[in-house]
């Protein structure tokens, strides 16, 4: 009861936090499923990986709902998405097969790396840190999706958070290029998903039971299933906080994790 207590209270933090800032929620429950599955006796060499791939899964379903919410308030940039489309999707399976190779401490220091770049940016970035006045070229943007997709399967993401932040140095307003970046959510995390099922499926006798390869089968029911309804609230309350406010919140939220991994990368 307490374990599903915890994970319902993830799921509906999740699904607030997806929709507000416009991401998949995997920045907010790679933390928790890391705390859950660690009380539950997962074996930390298997921790990180279970808990990025329930992320992935979790964030299916909850990244379609936010994206929807979003479109019907924000003007969503389909351009982009469909110019990122091709390069993300070839990024993830790259960043799935890197993943499936990588230690555990591979994973805790990208996601420690993720926290710190992103919460710097928007907690000391000015409107006036701006690479350019409009979205690059065609190679540029190729280069961003990868990038994107890439990194996604390595921290648990849906991509979200960083596409945000690139659109922003563009010029791109904040609440849409929030709203365009949670159209990646279900772009980055079927086939990120798919990637750790199959990496997990060799060690489901160290996975605890209901595991179909590193995705937690209760852990994506419960958190997924309250993330997915909450989510469209987020939205809400999105437009109800100033650039700057969203901004900050984040990216507080971002340092406050990536201290909790660098508390246990050195408690290792």
């Amino acid at each position: 009861m307490w374990l599903a207590g915890v994970l319902l209270v993830a799921g509906l933090a999740t699904g607030i936090l997806a929709g507000l800032f416009g991401i998949g929620g995997g920045a907010i429950v790679v933390p928790v499923l890391y705390e859950v599955f660690g009380a539950v006796g997962v074996d930390d060499s298997e921790r990180m990986h279970l808990s990025v791939g329930t992320a992935l899964a979790i964030i299916v379903p909850t990244a379609l709902r936010s994206f929807m919410a979003h479109r019907r308030r924000t003007k969503i940039d389909d351009g982009v998405l469909r110019q990122w489309a091709i390069p993300v999707v070839a990024g993830v399976v790259a960043g799935s097969a890197l993943a499936a190779i990588s230690p555990d401490v591979v994973l805790k220091i990208a996601f420690v790396a993720f926290a710190a770049l992103m919460s710097s940016k928007l907690l000391f970035g000015r409107d006036k840190w701006v690479v350019a006045d409009q979205l690059p070229g065609r190679l540029a943007m190729t280069l961003y999706g990868f990038g994107i997709g890439a990194s996604a399967p390595l921290i648990g993401i849906s991509g979200g958070g960083i596409a945000t932040v690139v659109l922003t140095l563009y010029k791109v307003p904040i609440h849409t290029a929030i709203a365009t970046s949670a159209g990646l959510g279900a772009l980055i995390a079927v086939p990120g998903t798919l990637g750790y099922i199959i990496s997990g499926i060799p060690h489901l006798d160290a996975l605890p039971p209901f595991s179909l390869g590193y995705v937690s089968l209760p852990g994506l029911v419960l958190v997924g299933g309250i993330a997915t309804l909450a989510a469209p609230l987020g939205a809400r309350l999105a437009h109800a906080f100033s650039k700057r406010q969203l901004e900050v919140g984040f990216g507080l939220y971002l340092l406050l994790v990536g201290l909790r991994f660098v508390i246990a990368l050195i408690a290792e």
